[in-house]
């Protein structure tokens, strides 16, 4: 039963995780319910260990129909890699608990600024070019790999917003740019958590056939929906972030 219950959970987080990302709000809080006294770390690599699968295959998905722009998404993948592996260290010197607060208004932020902004990500602008565009890409990587590996929750949301507001992607391509990214950050964890031992593999295969499905789902979902779809569950999405972290930084 506890096999089927984060099968089905992480079914569900790979579908909404290879639209825009948040899967993670899905399946963590299932892990936690399903296994309420295990050591959170384990659980945190075992989601880390499937999710990993579901947003590769979206990226691959999403490459076959989407023009990445590799020579910038490459460079930025790896520093991501390195900076989540950074990030994944600090963690387990200092604290991250201060940032629970602040990060549901840095989400309501994020939220008005896209209903603000109507055609915001609808356009396929790209404002950079080359080197410069490897750079720009290679700083979000930097800062929200190292988020992810400290801290983690809206790593996908995050990705896509500064993908689609500094770089001048629309919501497809940021979408699918933030795969690639995402996939890097979520290697990095998994190599600490699996060295530390922090993994239960044999939860993680069934839960990555499972991630997998949904991703492949919900990838063609937003290639024949477009932009547009996206947008739109990109807002769903930062809104339930909003709400679940306002809970755990001040009602739990």
């Amino acid at each position: 039963m506890e096999m089927l219950v984060v099968s089905l959970a992480s079914l569900l987080a790979g579908f909404v995780d290879s639209i825009v990302g948040g899967g993670g709000l899905i399946l963590v809080p299932a892990l936690f319910a399903t296994f309420p006294s295990t050591h959170p770390a384990t659980l945190f690599g075992t989601n880390k260990g499937a999710s990993v699968w579901g947003t590769a295959i979206a990226t691959v998905q999403y490459s076959k129909r989407v023009n990445l722009p590799w020579q910038a998404l490459g460079p930025a993948a790896a520093v991501c890699f390195a900076s989540s592996l950074a990030g994944a260290w600090l963690v387990t010197v200092v604290s991250p608990g201060y940032l629970r607060k602040a990060l549901p208004l840095v989400l309501v932020i994020v939220l008005a600024y896209t209903l603000a902004k109507k055609q915001l990500g609808r356009h396929h602008a790209p404002r950079f070019e080359g080197n410069q565009e490897a750079l720009a890409a290679s700083a979000i990587g930097a800062v929200i790999g190292f988020y992810d590996g400290f801290f983690g929750p809206g790593t996908g949301s995050f990705f896509v917003f500064l993908l689609v507001r500094l770089l001048g992607y629309d919501f497809l391509h940021a979408s699918a740019g933030a795969k690639l990214l995402n996939t890097a950050s979520n290697l990095a964890a998994i190599v600490l958590f699996a060295l530390k031992g922090h993994v239960w593999w044999h939860f993680v295969l069934a839960m990555a056939v499972a991630n997998v499905l949904g991703s492949l789902a919900g990838t063609h979902l937003a290639l024949k929906h477009g932009t547009g779809f996206v947008r739109g569950v990109f807002i769903v999405v930062v809104s339930a972030l909003i709400l679940k972290t306002s809970y755990d930084a001040f009602l739990r």
